[in-house]
């Protein structure tokens, strides 16, 4: 029973994940997009609707819906029962003609970054440059995304765009506001360091007894109940030792046969 206590418990305090729709950080004034916060629902805790918490700011939203349109300009934030307040999702608002669009979710070594260079409600750009750190590293003739198929580490940085519309006739370039980006480390890498960090720390597990490096240092059983450690003596007919011929038996740790002299392996 305390196991199912325990997955509940530590499903309602997974963060609730919140996406922009479309997934772009930056809007023109006057336009709206959609926010969607998906969590974890306590059904089997509560049987009533749960309703969703919006935040913008420190200012709480009157919605209660899993979705709402926004078009102000702030940090957005939400949470369900149960459950703490989601990872942030900042949303500019521009008057300009020209805006640079990046994706509001983190990006990862090795995969795609996307940007897009926009013009005052979809109008084409022409002589559209992308700048990196005030290089240009991208032309086109007219509107297009410019792409990153892997990203790296030093993709990072501050982003700009230039090109010129039609307004009605060809105004001259234009540039947008420049926006950070950040590429972050590769999931599957860091998931890597963290298994190497936790492995170094965790202790050895035999049945239901643990040894941490210390206690097998100095011969010391100790017993891992329920979170507790037991400092006990090790049996001499069934001592904790993973030797050769060692057989086990649930819920009783290892157990051998007793070698020549009637003492167990690893016995002082």
């Amino acid at each position: 029973m305390w196991e199912l206590t325990a997955l509940l418990l530590l499903a309602t305090l997974e963060k609730p994940i919140l996406s922009l729709h479309p997934p772009w950080t930056t809007i023109f004034k006057g336009e709206r997009v959609t926010l969607r916060c998906d969590g974890y629902h306590p059904l089997l805790l509560e049987l009533r609707p749960i309703s969703t918490l919006w935040y913008l700011g420190h200012l709480l939203l009157p919605s209660h819906k899993k979705s709402i349109e926004v078009q102000t300009p702030g940090v957005y934030r939400c949470q369900t029962r149960g459950a703490p307040v989601s990872d942030p999702i900042h949303l500019s608002v521009s008057n300009d003609w020209l805006i640079l669009q990046v994706p509001y979710a983190a990006v990862f070594e090795g995969e795609p970054l996307v940007m897009r260079c926009r013009g005052w409600y979809d109008k084409v750009v022409y002589k559209l440059h992308y700048y990196h750190d005030g290089q240009p590293v991208r032309y086109f003739h007219s509107s297009a995304n410019y792409t990153v198929p892997q990203a790296r580490a030093s993709d990072s940085g501050r982003y700009q765009c230039s090109g010129t519309m039609r307004i009605p006739v060809e105004s001259a370039p234009m540039f947008s506001a420049k926006v950070a980006v950040t590429v972050q480390e590769a999931r599957h890498a860091a998931a890597v360091r963290l298994l190497q960090v936790q492995s170094r720390r965790a202790p050895l597990r035999l049945g239901r007894r643990v040894h941490s490096p210390r206690a097998r240092r100095r011969g010391a059983g100790i017993a891992l109940v329920r979170g507790c450690y037991h400092h006990s003596q090790r049996p001499e007919t069934q001592p904790l030792a993973a030797a050769s011929g060692a057989r086990f038996s649930p819920g009783r740790g290892v157990h051998h046969r007793p070698g020549p002299t009637g003492r167990g392996f690893g016995a002082r």
